[in-house]
């Protein structure tokens, strides 16, 4: 009868994010002419972002929210199958890529409290939709980071600086790896960039990002979430 919270019905006004978008960030784009020859937009390629391509489910808004929020602090985990099943379908080309999956890492004590870290639980459900490995703790948040929300996109940057690494005895199974990290939300990219840098460092072949949803204007994005 329902999906999660949403009926059938509900789900057909969902904002999905659908071509044209933006290869490099997944930013929906109001026409194909915005993305040129390379499918890119602006600020992606005025600065071009260090993980390789990234998609999202949904458009960040008041219907997406209903299905994250929920999931990330009420408990409601059923939530992370149903947007790993949106998340797959948005990312079909990419799941032919890749060949890990790797969710972003909580910091212990969120993780103590929430009892469950969200973009684990749909990692693991995209991984068993695509038949692929995932690996739920290859990143570890070294140390407590502020909530991102309320920060500008340069004190995101700053904030998430050497916050990420890989975890100890996890480099050799993430060497040579085609990565697909996961995560609930991509807005400007500075936990994706922080993790995909790890996950580079370490040896991975390649990075790609898979969101449930992301913030639906190019401006929201910051150019300096690239790796100068």
């Amino acid at each position: 009868m329902t999906e999660g919270a949403f009926c059938s019905t509900c789900f057909q006004t969902a904002h999905r994010i659908v071509s044209p978008q933006c290869d490099r960030c997944g930013v929906p784009l109001e026409n194909e002419g915005l993305g040129g020859t390379q499918n890119c937009c602006a600020a992606c390629h005025a600065h071009p972002p260090v993980w390789r391509s990234a998609r999202a489910a949904f458009v960040y808004d008041g219907w997406s929210r209903r299905l994250i929020l929920p999931l990330k602090y009420s408990d409601h985990t059923e939530n992370a199958a149903v947007l790993a099943r949106h998340m797959a379908v948005a990312a079909e080309d990419l799941l032919e890529k890749v060949t890990l999956v790797v969710p972003v890492p909580l910091y212990r004590t969120r993780l103590w409290k929430r009892r469950y870290n969200q973009a684990g639980l749909m990692a693991q459900g995209v991984a068993r939709l695509a038949g692929l490995p995932c690996m739920v703790d290859a990143l570890q948040r070294v140390r407590s980071t502020k909530a991102l929300a309320r920060l500008s996109a340069g004190e995101r940057e700053e904030e998430m600086t050497q916050a990420i690494r890989i975890r100890k005895g996890r480099d050799a199974c993430i060497r040579g790896q085609a990565v697909l990290l996961v995560d609930d939300v991509l807005t400007t990219g500075s936990t994706a960039t922080a993790c995909t840098l790890a996950l580079m460092q370490a040896g991975a072949a390649s990075v790609d990002i898979l969101v449930a949803a992301r913030t639906g204007r190019v401006d929201e994005q910051n150019p300096r979430f690239v790796q100068e």
